[in-house]
Order: structure tokens, then sequence, then C-alpha cells
């Protein structure tokens, strides 16, 4: 768990994760369309149709106060008196029905686009290699789930909604003013253009307000996590109030970046203001004096006037639904790098199913590296037999788990070849390849699920026979009937509900069911103690009868029956051979095992000098 200083923000360093490429608004809007609301057509049409019937209504109520003012105050027409109230009432029916249908309408097509681009967002993000997720934290990936999605939602249900309500609304009642009095409406249309500059460049500082916000969002969602997941070394360290000082310091700077939107989105308000005044002022005067002149009717006015007013809404609607827009762009914009992304792990396009015959690995002059510069193989040469136990030991970080990583295609090699019985593991399907192999390793992955669900996790189709004999096969049958709902217990997050050694257990028991003929196996006992080890061992000497194993070992004392181990160094194979052909040479196996032997107390006899010494070691 990373710990940062406490005191005043430093400043930021580049971000890791995938970079944010700035798109215009109207290249964002139209990849929203084409991608995510064509297929919803149908739906939007309609919604579309109930927004023209809606923003029709209110020209239509406009147009009324004509007859009102002349026909019924000025000319006491008793049949107009009954028949413009029904029409009022009757409009304004039909604007309401018309505003609930485009409300539920696109209220669906905005949440059906979430779901969709949610689906697809998780899909590309696990189909990616896993040198992406060592790029990206892992709260800036949920974040694009969540709140990145939430905006989006916003974006397309609530806010382009209204947008295209409200500009059909003030294109109907700007026709209707030009209807009425063209000179008037050239007037009061000569004020709210200028409100577009300010309007626009609102818009674009808060893109750049809520893409930075968003990046912090994710920082926070990263910080819970580890803090939440590393909470009982934050106990034991007395660590509460740090861990609470990191979060206030992350909700803090949020807080900062909220109140910075919401100053940029309120700008829009007294801007508006100013304008709607400026243009009423400018109607009454103007257009009182030509009713005072006898140059136009006071029905017309009233119409004009009214319709004017009722714009007035819609018109500030859209100033501040701009800014709303510019949110969901921003979001957008992100999870659309995200999609962009592309996988460094792909199939060649005549890639082949493997052609398991025995299992045979080899590494020809395998050459990799995660970081430029910083090599973690330096063209090594291994060689597993079908059957074969090969054991990989040595210092950490001398390259052992980058070998076992190289063989599923979590990694690509930068030169040489990594072949399975002759096959080249890059001219093969991805789906063959890692069908062929098993891999238990020391961090158990259990997900919270029952326990016959995460051992079938390969298996899904399993029958409930198989997964008891991959249970009692891996010693775990007995622990699990003993549990409260037997193979129906739910394990918790990360199989918190069960011990070490049980959840090692469970994971042989899945890697049984899946019967691949290859096994990779990670440091499977290295964080067990020595009751749970010996049950562990029992269970992995089952899972290796028959099938070409790879182990990563810790304790040499467990790989002593190795048909060969290699020995690795700073990203080189340094020696290699059986257990006591390695004892013989005195090498860097040599001190190791003399080391843990000393640990153990098992050691009569060791003399372990300077690294650049030869040791002796003698019972």
């Amino acid at each position: 768990m990373s710990v940062e200083p406490l005191g005043p923000a430093r400043p930021k360093k580049p971000s890791r994760e995938a970079s944010v490429r700035y798109l215009s608004t109207g290249s964002l809007v139209m990849r929203l369309v084409r991608d995510y609301l064509r297929p919803y057509r149908l739906k939007l049409i309609g919604a579309i149709t109930c927004m023209v019937l809606a923003a029709a209504s209110q020209p239509l109520l406009a147009w009324l106060m004509e007859p009102v003012v002349r026909d019924v105050f000025m000319n006491r027409d008793e049949t107009m008196l009954v028949l413009v109230p029904i029409a009022i009432m009757s409009i304004m029916l039909v604007g309401g029905a018309a505003n609930f249908g485009q409300s539920v309408l696109m209220n669906w097509v905005g949440l059906r686009i979430v779901a969709d681009l949610q689906q697809r967002v998780f899909s590309h993000l696990i189909n990616l290699d896993l040198a992406f997720f060592r790029r990206n934290p892992s709260g800036t990936l949920i974040a694009h789930l969540t709140s990145d999605a939430y905006l989006i939602r916003q974006a397309t249900s609530s806010t382009l909604t209204s947008l295209v309500k409200d500009l059909l609304t003030v294109l109907f009642l700007v026709a209707l003013m030009f209807y009425e009095n063209w000179r008037l409406a050239c007037v009061v249309f000569f004020v709210f253009p200028m409100a577009a500059w300010p309007i626009s460049r609102l818009g674009k500082r808060m893109r750049q307000v809520i893409t930075v916000t968003q990046g912090e969002v994710g920082s926070f969602t990263n910080l819970l996590g580890e803090t939440f997941q590393g909470v009982r070394h934050v106990k034991a360290y007395g660590m509460e109030v740090h861990e609470s000082m990191r979060a206030e310091h992350r909700i803090e700077r949020l807080f900062d970046l909220y109140m910075k939107a919401t100053r940029t989105r309120a700008l829009t308000t007294p801007m508006m203001e100013g304008l709607g005044g400026l243009a009423i002022a400018v109607v009454i005067w103007y257009g009182g004096s030509q009713v005072i002149a006898g140059e136009a009717e006071p029905g017309a006015f009233f119409a004009l006037f009214t319709a004017l007013l009722l714009a007035y809404r819609p018109i500030r609607s859209i100033a501040n639904l701009n800014t709303a827009l510019q949110e969901g762009l921003a979001a957008a914009q992100r999870v659309f790098a995200v999609l962009d992304q592309k996988s460094n792990i792909t199939e060649e396009r005549d890639a082949e199913n493997l052609s398991v015959s025995g299992g045979h690995i080899k590494f020809n002059a395998v050459k990799f590296r995660y970081i430029d510069d910083v090599p973690a193989l330096g063209g090594i040469d291994i060689e597993v037999a079908a059957g074969e136990t090969v054991a990989l030991v040595g210092p950490s970080g001398a390259g052992k788990s980058t070998v076992l990583n190289l063989i599923p295609r979590f990694y690509d090699v930068e030169s040489g070849a990594v072949e399975v019985d002759g096959q080249d593991v890059r001219s093969v399907t991805l789906s063959s390849l890692r069908g062929a192999i098993a891999l238990v390793s020391q961090d158990v992955a259990l997900f919270d699920d029952t326990v016959k669900a995460n051992i079938s996790y390969g298996r899904p189709d399993a029958e409930m026979d198989e997964i008891v004999a991959a249970a009692e096969s891996a010693a775990a049958h007995d622990f699990i009937v003993s549990l409260p709902d037997g193979y129906d217990t739910l394990v918790g997050e990360r199989g918190a509900k069960l011990s070490g050694g049980e959840r090692q257990r469970v994971a042989i028991a899945r890697a049984l069911l899946k019967n691949a003929p290859i096994l990779l196996l990670d440091e499977a006992t290295a964080a067990l103690d020595a009751a749970s080890e010996r049950e562990v061992q029992t269970a992995l000497a089952t899972l290796k009868r028959g099938r070409t194993t790879l182990v990563i070992a810790h304790r040499l004392a467990t790989i002593r029956d190795a048909d060969r181990i290699y020995v690795f160094d700073k990203g080189n194979v340094v020696e290699q051979g059986s257990h006591e052909e390695l004892l013989s040479l005195q090498g860097l196996y040599s001190r190791l095992y003399a080391l843990q032997l000393v640990d153990q107390g098992g050691l009569n006899k060791a003399e372990i000098v300077d690294e650049n010494d030869e040791a002796i070691v003698s019972a």
C-alpha cells in the first residue's frame, strides 16, 4: 500500500493512465450518436416527435395571447371567452403528455446507452494485456465504469433531450415573433447572439475542470480500495490518523474542483439574466412606442412579448445545458480513450488451435523487458520435457515469474520464442493456448461467490460429481462439507472467509477440474504454515501427476525431487541440474540452500562467506 507524505499537494506527476486526446464537441457527439444512439433510432424518433409537440405548445400559448387581448378584453367576445380557455387547456394537456413521453423514452435510451457502454468498456478492459493494468490504477478504471458512465447518461438522456427540446421551442417562438412583428424581433435578437462566445468559453472551461476532476475521482477510488484491503496493516502500524489525513487531502481536492465546476456553471446565470433584462427592456420601449404611435396592434405586441418571456427560459436553459453537456463529453472523451487502447497481445490472422501432444515447453534465446532499458530476461534457454517437473529458483526479481507469464502470453517476448510442443505460442489462438494451461499462484484469486462456483471457474458447465471429485483430490472436500452451506458457502471477497491453506486447496481443485496438460505453480505454498503446506503439497502431488509442470519455489526443500532445476540471477540462467548436482557445484543454488538450512536450524556446519567467494556446505 503506497504512502503519501502529509502536507501541501505536490506537483502532479505525468499520468500513468491512457492518454486522453482532446476531441471537439462535434466529433464526440457524432461518435455517441453513431455508436450508441443509432441502434435505438425508433425510440429516438418517438422521443423527437414528443419533443416537437412539447416545443410547439409554447408558441401556441403565446399566439393565443393575441385573441385574448383583442377578442376577449377589447371586443368582449363571449364565444372567444369560452374557446380560448379550452384551447389553452388542450394545448397544455398535449404538451404535458408529450413531455412525459419524451422523458420516458429518452431516459430509457440514456440508461440503455450507459448499460451498453459499461458492458463494452468492461469487455474491452478485460481483454487488454497485463501491461495495461500495470500502467493504470484500478481506481481510475473503476471511475470509467461508474462516475464517467453516470455523466454520459446525464449528457445523453437529460442534457441532450433538454437541449433539443429547448432549441425547438426557441425556434418556434422566434418564428412567432417574426410573424407578429419582424422589425421588433430583429431588435430583440440582436442582443442574444452576444452570449454565444462567452457560453462557448465556459463550456470548454467546464470540460477541462471535469477532466481533472474525474482523474481525481479515480485516484480517490484507488486510495479507498488499497486502504480497505490493507486495513489489517493500517491498524497494525497505528496509521488510522495518517490514512484519514490522506483521504482528507483527496476529499478537499475534490471539493475544490467541484466548487470550481459549480462557479463555472453558475457564471451563465448572471450573464443570461443581464441579457434577458436588456431584451425585455428593448421590447417594452420599442414595442410600446409603436403601440402608442398606432403602428402596432396591442394584441400583436402582447403575443410577441409573451413569446419573448417564454423564449427566455429555454435560452437560459441552453446556456446552462452547454456546460452540463461538456461534463458528459469530458467523461465520454476519457471512456473513448480507453476503448481506443489496443492490446499488445493479439492473434495472427491465420492462428490455429494449439495441438498438445504432451506439453513439451521450450524457451529459445528469450529476451524480455517490462520497462525500457531494464531487461527482465537476458536471452534464456529453458526446456521442459512432456510430463517433467521443472523448478525455477533464484533471488527475488531474478526473472522467474516472468518465465511463467510468457507461456500463456500474458506478455510477448522481445526476441526469441516460447514453444509448446514445437508451436510458437504467438502462432496459436489464445483460447486454445490458455485452455491447455492451469495456474496456481501464491496470491490465490478467489471470487466473492460460492465454493462450487470458484472450483468450477474454468469449467462452469462441470457436473457436481466432477467438482466433488476435484475437491477430494485436492484434499479440500472434508473442510468444504464442514462449512455452513457446504459447496454453496460464499467465500467472501478474495476468499476472506477461508484460511490460507483452504484457499490454496480450492485453487488446486480448480486446476484439477480444468484438467489441463500444462501446470504452472507460482510459489503455491510460500505463504502457508507447515501443517497447511503438508496438506497442500499432498494435493499438488496429485495435481502434477501426468502433467508438464513448471514450479517457482521459494522453499528449496519442496523441489528436491524436481526432474531439473534452473537457477536464475538477474534475468539469466546461471545454473541448471538436479538438486544433488547443483549442491555439488557449490554456486548460487548451494548458497541459497545453505542459507535456508541455517534459517531453519537444520545445518550442522556451514561456512557462508561473501557472495563473490565460494560457499562451502557440508553436513
